[in-house]
């Protein structure tokens, strides 16, 4: 699969997680970052969307330690929470 097929379907899953609070905190996130990703970050958001939305928020909120095999910048960036634009 080509990477933009990858990010077409990254983009529904980081959309359609179950939650409105974490469609909003995941696909924001998706729809703010992933333009600039390099195949490697495409690859580690592919793993992160597998993972449960408690867990994601909980990293992105500073509640729980992030992972190891998923601590750097990308999660570093989704802690600022500054990527949140709730739609109205």
């Amino acid at each position: 699969m080509d990477v933009t097929d990858r990010l077409r379907r990254l983009k529904f899953r980081a959309w359609h997680r179950g939650t409105r609070e974490a469609d909003y905190m995941i696909g924001c996130f998706f729809d703010r970052h992933h333009a600039t990703w390099s195949e490697a970050e495409v690859a580690l958001f592919e793993r992160l969307v597998e993972e449960e939305d408690v867990d994601i928020m909980a990293w992105a909120l500073g509640t729980q330690a992030v992972p190891d095999g998923y601590a750097g910048p990308m999660l570093d960036a989704m802690l600022r929470l500054d990527y949140v634009d709730i739609p109205r």
